[in-house]
């Protein structure tokens, strides 16, 4: 647990229904902003493999924190 906390912080402060929507509005902006951005250089022939790839990492990264918010917010997790 220690590990995920460590990776994911935002995740784990989540007390009240402010704190919640501000966690998961962070996770969609860091989905959002990376995958634009990644996505315009994962059009580059050469390196866009590798480009694509930490695009679907940071994909995965906003998911797992989201779904830890969530289960932090319904206590579930603590």
């Amino acid at each position: 647990m220690d590990i995920l906390k460590k990776f994911f912080p935002h995740a784990f402060k989540v007390r009240d229904i402010a704190s919640f929507i501000i966690t998961l509005i962070i996770y969609v902006l860091i989905d959002v902003v990376c995958g634009f951005v990644i996505g315009k250089l994962a059009g580059i022939p050469i390196i866009g493999i590798i480009f694509s790839l930490i695009g679907s990492l940071v994909g995965l990264y906003a998911f797992v924190g989201i779904v830890l918010s969530i289960l932090v917010f319904v206590k579930v997790l603590k």
